[in-house]
């Protein structure tokens, strides 16, 4: 694998859930390099992976989001080049510059700080040059115009219509819905400027796709979720993250240190940080198994733990496309890497309500699409088995990168799990309901988010309508 140069050491903030930072340690140039990474990175991926205008892209990307980086994010202008996909910006006065650059497939790729346009071509590229599709037919659903009855129906855009105010949350700002069965969509709603084929990011979503992406591996017999990660970085005899399984990982149990906030994982998402020495270089804080918590790492090891099984680094970023999206058609869904190839699929990935939608689909066929066993048949119920260590009882359980709305939330079925991301992305599936649920935002940080779960216990009591009703 190629190197482009190693980056500057920058150091990760504290930061509670969805939450303002509450030990910002970050100097001055630090805070304005994650700034200047966070504004190159939304502007590419918003441009090239969702054909977005820069009026949309402020309107969206730019408000509401982290209170870190909120201020000088709004004082810098991206340089966005249309013809070689790339943005670029200035900061410190001019005296440095961050570059995002798109690759096919791949989404928008941060270089470290210091790298230049001529760094590009050092980027694999392992996909041909290919446009964005602007096309979604819907495929396989099949168009059902008397799947609900009248009183079904109206009950469920009156849950709709709720969901696209402010009623499940004062800081909701909802992009899109779609709810479905596994049949056919029952109803699909998005807001001004968007459609089905407009992708943005799922956030932590990306969790659930990232395990996708293992099934995928255990099923063709090249990992086994109890294998040892065995990670190069930790083969010393004397290591003790030796112990850590990938299983450990997929549960968020690895035990390692995360910093206070294990959802902060700044150096990488905006600081052109590289997993290889970030994640990797994380040590062991209590033994693997023994604790629950909620860590970017852990995913993104989960998935370096694949890399390293396989010999070729374009081969392993062809992987997720040719052996899972491309076969269930999620033809708008970019998962994006750190520029050492490296999926930061912890968090940034860039797709559709109609691709998430696929993918609980897949999950709902218990992992099989057109008479091919893509996931492992017990795929979905190994995600949605309580792992041994789990989070306080006040939330929802944890099973192998999915949230578990189990007998601690009554109002909905025991078996209802659900990707959840920041700034309100949700894909949930009731496996006994037979149903998907996706809601797509731009929540405001620092006030109630959407609420998924008091609208998906909405969305049942609409399908419980009967035309007598």
């Amino acid at each position: 694998m190629r190197h482009l140069f190693r980056s500057a050491t920058l150091l990760v903030v504290s930061l509670t859930l969805n939450g303002p930072a509450a030990l910002a340690e970050e100097t001055e140039t630090t805070r304005n390099a994650y700034a200047a990474g966070y504004l190159a990175n939304f502007t590419c991926s918003a441009v090239f992976n969702a054909s977005k205008d820069w009026a949309a892209i402020q309107r969206d990307e730019l408000t509401g989001i982290y209170p870190l980086i909120a201020e000088p994010v709004a004082q810098l202008e991206p340089e966005i080049n249309h013809d070689e996909k790339w943005v670029r910006v200035a900061y410190d006065d001019g005296a440095h510059t961050r570059l995002s650059v798109w690759r096919p497939r791949l989404g928008c790729v941060d270089l470290p700080v210091g790298a230049t346009l001529a760094s590009i071509e050092l980027l694999d590229q392992p996909f041909p040059h290919t446009e964005v599709s602007h096309q979604d037919d819907g495929t396989p659903w099949q168009t059902n115009t008397n799947a609900l009855s009248a009183a079904q129906h109206q009950a469920l855009q009156q849950v709709v219509d709720q969901a696209f105010s402010k009623h499940y949350g004062s800081g909701a700002r909802t992009s899109a819905v779609l709810i479905a069965n596994t049949e056919t969509i029952l109803t699909e709603r998005y807001a001004e400027g968007f459609t089905p084929t407009t992708a943005q990011r799922t956030w932590s979503v990306a969790k659930s796709i990232g395990a996708s992406v293992i099934g995928v591996a255990v099923q063709q017999g090249r990992i086994t979720v109890d294998e040892p990660a065995a990670l190069e970085n930790w083969s010393h005899p004397l290591d003790p993250r030796g112990a850590i399984t990938l299983e450990h990982l997929l549960h968020m149990a690895s035990g390692l240190d995360s910093n206070r906030a294990g959802n902060r994982t700044d150096r990488v998402y905006m600081g052109g940080g590289l997993v290889s020495d970030t994640a990797t270089e994380a040590a062991l804080e209590v033994a693997p198994g023994s604790r629950w918590k909620y860590a970017n790492n852990d995913t993104m090891l989960a998935l370096r733990v694949l890399r390293e099984r396989f010999t070729d680094t374009n081969d392993y970023l062809r992987f997720p496309y040719t052996e899972l999206l491309d076969k269930i058609g999620m033809q708008h869904t970019f998962l994006e890497t750190d520029w050492q190839g490296d999926f930061i699929l912890s968090s940034q990935v860039w797709t559709t309500a109609r691709d998430l939608a696929r993918l609980g689909l897949l999950h709902l066929q218990n992992g099989r699409w057109n008479d091919e066993q893509i996931l492992p048949a017990n795929w979905l119920d190994y995600i949605s088995t309580p792992a041994p260590a789990q989070p306080a009882t006040t939330s929802p359980g944890y099973g192998a990168q999915w949230w578990l709305y189990n007998e601690r939330f009554p109002e909905l079925p025991n078996d209802t799990i659900a990707a959840r991301g920041n700034r309100g992305q949700f894909l949930v599936l009731i496996p006994s309901k037979n149903l998907i649920i996706v809601r797509r935002g731009y929540d405001v940080a620092g006030e109630p988010g959407f609420n998924e779960h008091d609208f998906s216990r909405d969305v049942l009591k609409a399908l419980e309508a009967t035309q007598s009703q």
